[in-house]
C-alpha cells in the first residue's frame, strides 16, 4: 500500500480544534506508519487557517484549508462538498474523520456521493493482506467486531478518546493551501 493518502477531516470551531481532531490524526500517523502512508488534513470553516497551521505540529504532511465567508457557519451541503473534491482530486485511499456531530454527518453523505461506505465508532486499526482492518464496539460496547472496507475510498470515523492525542511539534511546520469553496449540487440547482 505504498503511497497510500490518509485525509484527516479536522473538526473546528472558530479556529480551534476539537480534541477529537487531534486523537484522529494520531490514529492516521499510527495507520501511516504501517503502510507507509501520507497524511493530508482538511480544516474548514471560520479560523481554518489557524488548525490548518497547527495540524503540521501534529503530523501532517500536507494541509488545506477553506475559510470564507460561505463557510463561516456549518452547513453539510457546502462542507461535504469540499471534502469529496479534495478527496477526488487528490485520489485519497482513506478518509479519517472524528467521530463528532459534524463527523458522523460529512462521513455519512461523503460516502453516499463517493460511492462508499463509513465503518464508525473506531478503536482499533490494523493491517492484513494490504487492507485495513477496523476494530469497533458494538451492541452497546458488550462486544468488539473487526470489519474491512473493501470500497474505496475507505472512510472511518475514530472514537473519541480512542487514540492517543500526538504531541505537537514546534519544529515541523508549512505552509497550508487554501482552497475555494464548492457550490453543493442542491445549491446549482436552485440558481
Amino acid at each position: 500500500m505504498l503511497g497510500t493518502k490518509i485525509l484527516v477531516y479536522l473538526d473546528q470551531f472558530q479556529g480551534a480544534a476539537l480534541p477529537a481532531s487531534w486523537e484522529t490524526l494520531g490514529a492516521a500517523e499510527l495507520l501511516a506508519q504501517k503502510i507507509d502512508g501520507e497524511i493530508l488534513a482538511l480544516a474548514v470553516g471560520k479560523g481554518a487557517q489557524v488548525v490548518a497551521v497547527q495540524a503540521f505540529q501534529y503530523g501532517a504532511g500536507q494541509v488545506f484549508y477553506a475559510d470564507d465567508g460561505s463557510l463561516a457557519d456549518y452547513r453539510p451541503e457546502p462542507y461535504v462538498s469540499l471534502l469529496v473534491k479534495l478527496v477526488q482530486d487528490q485520489q485519497v485511499d482513506i478518509l479519517l474523520l472524528p467521530t463528532t456531530t459534524r463527523g458522523r454527518e460529512l462521513a455519512a453523505m461523503a460516502a453516499i456521493d463517493l460511492g462508499s461506505g463509513v465503518m464508525p465508532d473506531v478503536i482499533g486499526l490494523d493491517l492484513q493482506d494490504g487492507k485495513v482492518i477496523v476494530t469497533r464496539p458494538v451492541y452497546a460496547g458488550k462486544l468488539l467486531a473487526k470489519a474491512v472496507c473493501n470500497a474505496r475510498p475507505q472512510i472511518m470515523t475514530t472514537r473519541s478518546r480512542a487514540f492517543n492525542r500526538p504531541q505537537a511539534d514546534a519544529s515541523r511546520s508549512g505552509t497550508p493551501v487554501q482552497l475555494a469553496p464548492v457550490m453543493p449540487e442542491s445549491e446549482i440547482a436552485t440558481k
